[in-house]
């Protein structure tokens, strides 16, 4: 991986007079940043992989600049595998096992991990359950074991069960009235009709009360299962350390993987959907058929995205949309590669009375990128960012673990962060062009719209069944 020195920056002065300003300065920008932390980005590229004595792994970057540690973990299944009717379980198991553990109620938990300022989170996504530790090294070893009561020996005592119960709920009455939560439910729900990924994973106002202590222990009992667990370490800890802490936390928790399997699926369909909301300004979220993490294209279609909506001020979405015509103050798409339905997916807020031209102009940006690519400008705008920006992933202890669980997630291979800006580097045109063909329809575009918006006809989606394949 290369890292820009004073020299290499003195060079990038001189590039930006063939380079497009914006792009040119937010490199630059990243390369002043990266000569503070230089040490840590270079340091992520020594990734050991650390086998315990017990057999658990974990890819480690030992860094003492500060004496912290910082552990990201993923267990194999996430929301997606919550039973029929429970949706919400995964997110509501992952409000509550920390609060209580062992021999410890909720409030002596917190206070514990407070009086050790250790920092110990779970999260819920459609496809894993996350687990974040942050902790001073001198009190490694307490932590870890704060972790191990949490993810083995839950309480679920009824008083946090309960509250958090009460904000779940709160939580799922604020969704419905807020017009980004409401488009994102309803695109689920028409995007993938009659799969797991339609369900919120956050719950709704129905499941949540139905989800009781039992399935709560359940989940723990079957769901935190070492099968498919992947761990990433970075901080002032050595493999030899980490190994024994390895053992200790996750030897106890069930071998094996969940049972349940999800089945894959593609975007059903197309058209316009709106769910009527009394507001002045509506949010609209449009989507195609994504490309798999492991596909040959994601590459190339990463640095297309980048120009066409995952860009910010460079994005040609950004400068059609809010630039040239002022019609929404945000506008972007990105990649959203699930595990069993890959999206790529975009989204604006404007006023009611503009909606109409802003689709207009989405789609109109669409063809343009699928008939005619990108310019070799833009390409070369969009090499600059996104191979000097990557390094800024690895400026902390909790970045660099939330990378190497990614890049296990993915199964990209342990020398990723070193190959990664060479797969920026070697994109074509020819390769944008292809893969934009192969994307970018706009006459399959699935939008729906949360509002009120005028001049909108709702069309009938082009039926398609959802699942391909168990």
């Amino acid at each position: 991986m290369r890292y820009p020195t004073r020299h290499t920056a003195r060079v990038g002065v001189r590039a930006c007079e063939q380079q497009s300003l914006l792009a040119c300065l937010a490199a630059l920008l990243a390369a002043a940043l990266l000569l503070a932390m230089a040490p840590n980005a270079r340091a992520a590229t020594e990734i050991q992989r650390v086998v315990s004595p017990g057999g658990i792994e974990a890819w480690l970057v030992e860094d003492y600049t500060v004496p912290v540690i910082a552990l990201e973990a993923a267990f194999e299944g996430g929301a997606a595998l919550d039973p029929a009717g429970k949706a919400g379980l995964a997110t509501f198991a992952a409000a509550t096992l920390d609060e209580g553990a062992g021999p410890y109620d909720s409030r002596a938990f917190a206070e514990r991990l407070e009086d050790l300022n250790v920092s110990i989170s779970f999260s819920a996504g459609r496809d894993r359950f996350g687990v974040s530790l942050k902790s001073l090294s001198q009190t490694r070893d307490e932590a870890f074991g704060l972790l191990r009561l949490a993810l083995a020996e839950p309480r679920f005592d009824t008083e946090p069960v309960e509250r958090i119960r009460r904000q779940l709920l709160i939580g799922a009455r604020a969704r419905q009235q807020d017009p980004g939560d409401r488009a994102a439910a309803a695109f689920f729900a028409r995007a993938f009709p009659g799969h797991p990924y339609a369900t919120p994973t956050e719950g709704t106002l129905e499941t949540i009360p139905d989800i009781t202590r039992e399935d709560l222990q359940t989940f723990a009992a079957t769901r935190l299962a070492r099968g498919g667990l992947r761990i990433a370490v970075a901080g002032a800890i050595s493999a030899d350390e980490l190994g024994p802490l390895l053992d200790s936390t996750f030897a106890s928790l069930p071998g094996g993987a969940p049972a349940s399997a999800v089945p894959d699926a593609s975007v059903a369909g197309s058209g316009v959907t709106v769910e009527r909301m009394d507001v002045p300004q509506s949010s609209i979220l449009f989507g195609l058929p994504g490309i798999a993490r492991d596909d040959p294209d994601f590459i190339p279609a990463y640095v297309m995205n980048y120009v066409l909506g995952g860009g910010g001020f460079a994005s040609r979405l950004t400068q059609q949309v809010r630039v040239e015509r002022g019609l929404a103050y945000s506008v972007y798409s990105y990649l959203a590669p699930l595990d069993h339905g890959p999206l790529w997916i975009g989204g604006a807020g404007t006023q009611n009375a503009r909606v109409a031209e802003t689709l207009d102009v989405v789609r109109a940006e669409l063809a343009r990128m699928r008939d005619g690519g990108v310019t070799e400008q833009e390409l070369a705008d969009a090499k600059t960012y996104l191979t000097g920006a990557y390094p800024l992933r690895f400026d902390t202890n909790s970045k660099i673990a939330g990378q190497l669980l990614s890049i296990q997630v993915e199964g990209l291979g342990i020398d990723y962060p070193v190959r990664r800006n060479a797969l920026i580097e070697a994109v074509t045109r020819d390769d944008i062009a292809r893969v934009a063909r192969r994307l970018l329809d706009p006459d399959r575009l699935l939008v729906v719209i949360a509002g009120a918006p005028e001049g909108i006809g709702e069309a009938a989606p082009a039926p398609a069944p959802p699942v391909v394949s168990q």
